[in-house]
C-alpha cells in the first residue's frame, strides 16, 4: 500500500482560495481511487471527494459542489484538491487515502471513511474552510 502525504494547508481568508496536494511514497496513485476527507475539531471524518482509479471521473460532496475541484495529474502522480470560495466554517484537518476496492475503482458516491486506506498525516487548514 501506499504511504501518502498531504501538504498545502494553511490560513486563509473567507473567500479565499488552498490547493492540497497528495502524494505517494513507495507504491504510487495511478492505480488507485483517491478520496479527500475532512475532520473539524470533535467531528466525525466526512467524505468530501473522490477521483476513480481509471477514468478519473468525480464524485463531490454536496457542500462543496462547484466550489472544490479534485484532479489527478498522472505525471506527477499526485491528486490535487483545489478549493475555492472557502466559507468561515472553522478549522479541520484534510486528509487524502486510498480505496480499498479493486481498480478499476469508480467514485459513485460521496466517499466513505471506512471504504479508504492508507491514510496521510493530514493537513491542517486552520482558518476558513
Amino acid at each position: 500500500q501506499p504511504r501518502l502525504v498531504e501538504s498545502g494547508g494553511g490560513l486563509v481568508q473567507p473567500g479565499g482560495s488552498l490547493r492540497l496536494s497528495c502524494k505517494a511514497s513507495g507504491v504510487g496513485l495511478r492505480s488507485y481511487a483517491i478520496g479527500w476527507f475532512r475532520q473539524a475539531p470533535g467531528k466525525e471524518r466526512e467524505g468530501v471527494s473522490c477521483i476513480s482509479s481509471d477514468d478519473d471521473t468525480t464524485f463531490y460532496e454536496d457542500s462543496v459542489k462547484g466550489r472544490f475541484t479534485i484532479s489527478r495529474d498522472r505525471a506527477s502522480d499526485t491528486v490535487y484538491l483545489q478549493m475555492n470560495a472557502l466559507e468561515p466554517e472553522g478549522s479541520a484537518i484534510f486528509y487524502c487515502a486510498v480505496g480499498r476496492g479493486l481498480h478499476p475503482y469508480h467514485c459513485l458516491a460521496s466517499p466513505s471513511p471506512g471504504d479508504f486506506q492508507s491514510w496521510g498525516q493530514g493537513a491542517q487548514v486552520p482558518g476558513s474552510f
